[in-house]
């Protein structure tokens, strides 16, 4: 008997469960100002209607539901709600719309008419939205604007990933804030930290920059970004391309890493490197690692490497600098020294500290060169080698042409040769005089107050001495090797830059910093795939078709759109 009784309690405490968990499955209707059937309009369902601030309320696991009408079907477990809809779910999602429709056998929610949904920190307006409870996840493909603290983002497609907080955007992406702008075709969105991935050709544009990609990040809050493929960064005269790029608007301050290109398209002008910084409100450019800027001269360019090079200043009058191990190379002109300046506004070009120039057959030395540049046609007009001048020009009988004084001043012709050199004070030479036949036939050594040396087919044709020459002819054999030296000889031939190759000449091949890479975005599942087929009620507005993703709307249909539409 006790058995019995027993048996009895247990079965009724299951039977109250089930009842129970059938109840907590089942959409709550209450409020409004009545409720009808009627059977004829509606078969199969209740109609609730509100009454003035009464609206019609509606529950069902955890979201909340209140509109001006609804209409209910039970038996299906499925409700249509109409004007002044609005949804909340917990904290996380505030919804309102003209229309609506929640299934709630399947947690699915459909909502249009003005639909703007607001979730911490952003806002979603629409014109049709779809929602499922079950994935914590809503889409829309009509075109929408979600506005967050910083800026406001609007695209074709869009979906938004609840417990990550992240929306994914896709096709005619539209980032506006007071200070940039972004186009894109798939760009990836937080909205707790403002963070922006970019995939595929996207574009930031500002005032004073705009910066290309085909794959970045940027901070919307911060102003700044990381680009890598295909990056590149647009200033009102200056283009920065590398292998990554770092960008932060409100320090006006850019770098870049490995394969850099900075060009200049005012002043026809290009610096390579492999580390550069760029600081746009200064005008000032620093690059390293291989670092080469190329003057552009029709078809004769000026190479300038170092081991540093900043160039500076603005558009109209650029300065560009180098340090350590400066080599200079143009067809018809190359040199050496410690560092350089050159200054584009005067064509004047500085080279300090054991500085060493070849023209021709002819190496120029000196405590520092001058070299003057036509600014009009950008030709090589003259030099200036200041105190301890010694130029030296090797002889086909293996021994050399000197000739040392305070200062030299040479003159190039239009073909940028040279023509002609003066050498001024306390001249010293030492020459290898040669018949018609270029027989040796003496060597010459003697002093001078100045000197004037002619130049023809790149090599010495005359040399004059003025004021107060004293010189003596010595025949060859009579002259020994150890007095055939000016004081403060060096002849520097193997440092001689033949080719603009010859600029790295002894270095080693820079290690390139590894790339910190941009990952594309995982394969997001379709939206509307389900463990089961999505079940649509006879009563929906929605029809199979709409529970399908169009085949137009993946980001790979978008970006082959976009290459032929560009095609």
């Amino acid at each position: 008997m006790k058995n019995l009784i027993w048996l009895l309690i247990l079965c009724n405490v299951h039977l109250c469960i089930g009842q129970t968990q059938a109840n907590d499955s089942l959409i709550k209707v209450t409020g409004g100002g009545f409720s009808q059937i009627n059977e004829a309009l509606f078969p199969g369902a209740v109609v609730y209607a509100g009454n003035g601030n009464n609206q019609v309320y509606v529950q069902h696991k955890g979201i909340e539901m209140w509109c001006d009408r609804a209409v209910f079907y039970r038996k299906d477990n499925f409700i249509r709600i109409f004007d002044n809809v609005r949804m909340n779910q917990g904290d996380s999602i505030r919804m309102s719309s003209k229309y609506a429709e929640y299934n709630g056998k399947t947690q699915f929610a459909f909502a249009s008419g003005n639909v703007d949904m607001k979730n911490p920190g952003t806002t979603l307006k629409t014109d049709s939205l779809f929602f499922d409870r079950a994935k914590q996840q809503a889409y829309y493909r009509s075109g929408g604007t979600v506005k967050d603290t910083a800026s406001t983002l609007k695209s074709r497609i869009g979906r938004y990933f609840i417990a990550e907080k992240r929306y994914q955007f896709l096709e005619n992406v539209k980032v506006t804030n007071p200070e940039y702008t972004i186009d894109s075709d798939h760009l990836n969105f937080y909205t707790e930290t403002g963070h922006t991935y970019m995939y595929g050709p996207s574009t930031i544009k500002g005032e004073t920059s705009t910066v290309y990609c085909e794959r970045g990040f940027y901070d919307t809050r911060a102003d700044e970004g990381y680009f890598i493929k295909n990056s590149r960064i647009d200033y009102n005269n200056r283009t920065l391309t590398g292998d990554s790029l770092y960008f932060n608007r409100g320090r006006s301050f850019a770098s870049a890493t490995n394969h850099i290109v900075v060009t200049d398209t005012i002043n026809k002008s290009v610096i390579k490197g492999h580390y550069a910084e760029v600081y746009r409100a200064k005008d000032s450019v620093f690059i390293t690692k291989r670092a080469v800027a190329i003057s552009i001269q029709d078809q004769d360019s000026l190479y300038i490497h170092a081991d540093k090079l900043m160039v500076t200043g603005p558009e109209d009058d650029r300065i560009v600098r180098g340090f350590y191990d400066v080599r200079l190379f143009k067809s018809d002109l190359s040199g050496r020294c410690d560092s350089i300046i050159t200054r584009q506004s005067t064509g004047l070009t500085k080279m300090i500290t054991q500085p060493v120039l070849w023209s021709g057959k002819s190496q120029m030395t000196g405590d520092s060169i001058h070299i003057q540049s036509n600014t009009q046609t950008e030709k090589l007009d003259s030099l200036h080698v200041f105190f301890n001048a010694f130029i030296i020009d090797q002889d086909s009988s293996g021994g050399f042409n000197q000739i040392k004084g305070k200062e030299l001043i040479g003159k190039f012709n239009d073909s940028s040769e040279l023509e002609v050199v003066h050498i001024n004070k306390n001249v010293e030479n030492l020459i290898y005089s040669r018949n018609e036949k270029q027989q040796l036939i003496g060597i010459n050594k003697g002093t001078s107050g100045r000197m004037v040396i002619l130049f023809e087919d790149k090599e010495m044709s005359v040399i004059t001495n003025f004021d107060n020459p004293d010189d003596i002819t010595y025949p060859p054999d009579e002259l020994p090797e150890n007095a055939r030296s000016l004081r403060g000889f060096i002849w520097r031939g193997e440092e001689m830059i033949a080719t603009k190759e010859d600029l790295f000449k002894g270095q080693p091949a820079p290690v390139l910093v590894p790339i910190q890479g941009i990952p594309l975005p995982k394969l997001e599942e379709d939206f509307f795939k389900q463990d089961k087929k999505l079940e649509i009620n006879e009563n929906s507005r929605l029809k199979e078709k709409d529970l399908k993703t169009r085949a137009t709307d993946t980001p790979d249909r978008i970006r082959k759109k976009k290459a032929e539409n560009e095609g």
